[in-house]
């Protein structure tokens, strides 16, 4: 089987669904829009782990230390910090894994540890100021190239990507919750 690369398979998607896939004995439109969801799903979940590798890699993070760094910064986002235990639960990992991944990324300057307001005896784990900035330098340009991508799009076709995005998120989630219940 030869391999096709992401961006091989993206101009195979954008040409459409092969003329005879359209006959009234294929399948339907609808499944076809469903496959061809699906495998541009599947590239961009490809070619975002590709990116975060990247930057993994220039930063001379371990990919644990990279999916760490993610769920900080995402959990920090949310209003909702984490610490050492959160994230241990997180990314499925021992609590004394997590303290090696975190013990790197402070001392790569990429988080910080603080004292939680609420309980001090608590370490809330917040993405630091200078890991701010790395992570604007490497992504900053990233975010412009998707508004140029979406620059074409309308504000309705945006809200209906953005709610088929959300669909899908909430379909994972959900399943990653019956996969760990199985264990």
């Amino acid at each position: 089987m030869s391999k096709v690369s992401p961006e091989q398979a993206s101009a195979q998607l954008d040409a459409g669904p092969p003329a005879e896939s359209t006959t009234p004995a294929s399948r339907s439109f609808r499944q076809i829009l469903l496959r061809q969801l699906t495998e541009r799903l599947q590239q961009l979940s490809w070619i975002s782990g590709r990116v975060g590798h990247v930057f993994a890699s220039r930063q001379q993070l371990h990919p644990t230390d990279f999916r760490a760094l993610t769920a900080i910064y995402q959990n920090e986002r949310a209003g909702h910090p984490m610490t050492g235990r959160d994230l241990t639960v997180e990314l499925d990992l021992t609590p004394a894994a997590i303290t090696y991944v975190v013990d790197r990324l402070v001392a790569s300057g990429h988080v910080a540890r603080e004292r939680d307001p609420g309980d001090g005896r608590r370490l809330l784990l917040r993405y630091s100021e200078p890991g701010r900035e790395v992570a604007m330098r490497f992504f900053g340009p990233l975010g412009r190239h998707h508004k140029d991508a979406l620059a074409g799009f309308s504000e309705a076709e945006l809200e209906c990507a953005s709610r088929v995005l959300g669909a899908v998120v909430t379909s994972l989630t959900e399943y990653e919750g019956v996969l760990r219940q199985s264990d």
